[in-house]
C-alpha cells in the first residue's frame, strides 16, 4: 500500500490534538491515549476491530483492580498500625490478593488479554496518584477519567492507518504464471527416467543364449 499523506505526519497531527482534549477544567489524563494505541500496534501492524474490542474488554477490567485496591487500602491500610512498615504490610497482601484475582481472571474467553489488564491497571494508579481527573484525588474519578481516555487509543490507532489514504501501489509485481510453468516443464521426470535402462546392470546378466 502507497500512503499519500505519510503515517508520521497523520499520527504527530493526531498526537497534538490530545492537547484540546486534557487542556481543559476536567483535567483528564490523555497520555492514557497513547497507552492504549501503542497497545493495538502491539497486538498487529494494522489496527483491527478485534483487537480494539479485545483492548476495550480487557483494559477497565485492569483499572477496576486497581480501584479495588486503593479502596480496600483506604479502608484497612492502618489496621495493623500507623507505622510505613505496618502500612506496607498490608498493602503488599492487598496487591497479592487482588493480582492473583486479576491473573485468574485472565483465563478466562471474554478478557484472556492480561497485558491488556495491566495497561488499564498501571494507567490507574497514574491517574489516581498523579492527581488527574475531573476530581484529583477521588479514586471513583480517576477510575472513570482514565477508562474513558484508555478507550480512545484504539480510535485514535485506527484513524492515524485510515487517514494516510492510502492505496494499492500500482508498481507491485505480480507472480508470471507462464514463467513459472516452463519452469515446472524443465524438472526432469523422476519416472521417466526410471525407465531408462541401467547399462551396468544389463550387461552384469549374461544373454540366455550364452548360459546354454
Amino acid at each position: 500500500m502507497r500512503e499519500r499523506i505519510p503515517h508520521e505526519v497523520v499520527a504527530s497531527v493526531l498526537a497534538g490534538a490530545t492537547a484540546f482534549i486534557g487542556g481543559n477544567a476536567l483535567h483528564l489524563p490523555t497520555w492514557a491515549i497513547f497507552i492504549s494505541w501503542a497497545g493495538m500496534f502491539l497486538l498487529g501492524a494494522k489496527p483491527t476491530l478485534r483487537n480494539a474490542t479485545r483492548l476495550w474488554a480487557a483494559m477497565p477490567i485492569g483499572s477496576a483492580f486497581g480501584l479495588v485496591i486503593v479502596l480496600l487500602d483506604q479502608r484497612f491500610g492502618t489496621v495493623l498500625g500507623a507505622g510505613q512498615a505496618a502500612q506496607n504490610t498490608v498493602l503488599a497482601v492487598l496487591i497479592l490478593v487482588v493480582n492473583c484475582a486479576l491473573m485468574y481472571t485472565g483465563r478466562t474467553k471474554l478478557f484472556g488479554l492480561v497485558p491488556g489488564m495491566f495497561l488499564g491497571f498501571a494507567s490507574f494508579f497514574a491517574t489516581c496518584f498523579g492527581g488527574f481527573g475531573f476530581d484529583p484525588g477521588n479514586a471513583w474519578a480517576a477510575c472513570l477519567s482514565v477508562v474513558a481516555m484508555n478507550a480512545l487509543g484504539p480510535v485514535f490507532a485506527y484513524l492515524s492507518r485510515r487517514l494516510t489514504f492510502a492505496r494499492a501501489d500500482a508498481n507491485a509485481t505480480v507472480p508470471d504464471a507462464s514463467a513459472s510453468a516452463s519452469a515446472r516443464a524443465t524438472v526432469p521426470d523422476a519416472s521417466a527416467s526410471a525407465a531408462v535402462p541401467d547399462p551396468t546392470t544389463a550387461s552384469a546378466e549374461p544373454p540366455v543364449a550364452a548360459r546354454v
